[in-house]
């Protein structure tokens, strides 16, 4: 009982931290995407477009690092036995996160809020890329520790823990740069669903305002196209990483499929209604499609789940060694179902926005885009959410693959300990969304800000200087 509470535990506080994670990596990258298109072309709408969007960045990343930190010290809380094993491997790659990103993150967040109106434009703008910089090595370092539970790497067991040999072979891991690129393209994906659900709903709202109908327009405009090609680069690295998958986790491929029995020229299912290891009531399969995903081979040899149980039982002793085959199945295709739909959502704004005259996304059909967009917010965090559940569960009953099971890692604590530590994380974790999600409607209601409405030359806006400097956010 105490060791499923503890894996609860963890759980919740994982997935809640990823809620935020997107968006902030996402966000900081769009943020200065559209900083730079002000600073180069001199553009008022984009940097108002900027301020707007920035509001919302730091909205997130404020609540962000405080589920983060929470998130660390789970490791000792509940997992002390794991962290004594991988602690001299995770000290390096987490300890590099938090001195050089994480500070990266934290100065220049500091100096684009407050430097506007003391710093060069040019330099104003270099600060926001810093951020998004400090922003995907955040991730690298962080993934770095994940994918060495995924695959170690680089290190050597003694005395009854892993000590890093090779740092270089921890970088070097090809499952961290599968996972690094699949997370981070995720991140983008997530914004510019964020952005394009905003600013649709903006647009149809500022009918009455034409300055804030045109910049929204033009926002949901380059949303879409951002989105679309994002998800699609998604799609390219996930199926990098499923090649990855089947040479070092097979177990994880087997259990993606519910494939239990080793097969040449693997289908897919697409759905499957009934008993996944039986004959179920009802399935569409694609033929072959499993091995092309597993190995790029039309006729290729998949492991199945028992072929590979009964290897694993010779290796490393009797136990079993198949993960939640319902709960892996489901959540990789929920994940990819959910990846799908924002490709078409984002699909059917470029299709509008090229159909109505001037790109406008308006007329007929434009509230049910504007719904569609508004609802599709959503896309994005299930597919996250389900995407990490699968990654991990997946991964079971190994804490460390091959080094570690799940049962070995957990502390030594009550049962009463970790169900009151769970119920105040979740308490907790409650009201922070709350607040987060209050602060986040209020942010998308408020109107563009007037500063860059007026005169704009190369380097940003000038005029409006009634703004309290330093305040603009």
């Amino acid at each position: 009982m105490q060791l499923a509470l503890a894996r609860w535990e963890f759980a919740v506080v994982t997935v809640f931290h990823f809620f935020f994670v997107p968006v902030t990596i996402g966000l900081a990258f769009l943020v200065a995407l559209m900083q730079t298109l002000a600073y180069t072309r001199g553009d008022a709408e984009w940097d108002r477009l900027s301020r707007f969007f920035g509001r919302m960045f730091l909205i997130n990343i404020a609540v962000g690092v405080v589920t983060g930190i929470t998130l660390e010290f789970q490791f000792g809380l509940n997992w002390s036995a794991y962290s004594i094993f991988v602690g001299n491997i995770f000290g390096a790659p987490l300890a590099i996160e938090a001195l050089l990103a994480f500070f990266m993150e934290s100065t220049f967040i500091g100096l684009w809020i407050f430097g506007r109106d003391s710093l060069s434009p040019r330099l104003h703008l270099a600060t926001i890329w810093m951020v998004s910089l400090g922003t995907v090595l955040s991730a690298l370092f962080i993934l770095a520790a994940n994918s060495w539970m995924q695959h170690p790497v680089g290190y050597k067991v003694i005395g009854g823990k892993a000590v890093l040999t090779n740092f270089w072979a921890i970088l070097g891991n090809p499952v961290l740069w599968g996972a690094f690129s699949h997370t981070v393209l995720a991140a983008f994906a997530t914004a510019g669903t964020l952005m394009l659900g905003i600013s649709a709903w903006r647009a149809h709202r500022s009918a009455a305002d034409p300055g804030e109908r045109s910049a929204f327009l033009r926002g949901a405009r380059f949303s879409a196209a951002f989105t679309c090609a994002t998800t699609v680069l998604v799609a390219i690295a996930g199926d990098i990483q499923a090649r990855l998958m089947d040479t070092y986790q097979p177990m994880k491929m087997a259990a993606a499929e519910a494939l239990y029995h080793t097969e040449r020229g693997a289908s897919f299912s697409l759905i499957t209604i009934g008993n996944l290891k039986q004959r179920p009531v009802f399935q569409i399969r694609v033929p072959h499609l499993l091995s092309l995903i597993a190995n790029l081979s039309w006729n290729s040899t998949v492991q199945g789940i028992d072929n590979l149980q009964a290897s694993d039982v010779a290796k490393y002793g009797q136990g079993s060694y198949i993960p939640l085959i319902p709960l892996t199945y489901w959540s990789f295709r929920v994940m990819v179902g959910a990846g799908i739909a924002m490709i078409l959502l984002s699909g059917w704004g470029i299709w509008a926005a090229r159909r109505r005259a001037g790109g406008s996304l308006s007329g007929t059909g434009g509230k049910w885009f504007t719904r569609a967009a508004m609802w599709g917010m959503a896309l994005p965090f299930i597919a996250n959410t389900f995407g990490w559940i699968f990654t991990e569960v997946g991964r079971q009953p190994w804490v460390v693959w091959g080094l570690m099971l799940t049962p070995k890692g957990v502390s030594l604590l009550t049962v009463a300990d970790v169900a009151l530590t769970l119920a105040g994380f979740v308490v907790v974790y409650t009201v922070l969304g709350v607040v987060d999600s209050w602060l986040m409607v209020r942010a998308a209601r408020r109107p563009l800000d007037s500063v860059g409405a007026g005169k704009v030359a190369e380097g940003g806006p000038v005029g409006a200087e009634a703004e309290v400097p330093g305040l603009i956010y």
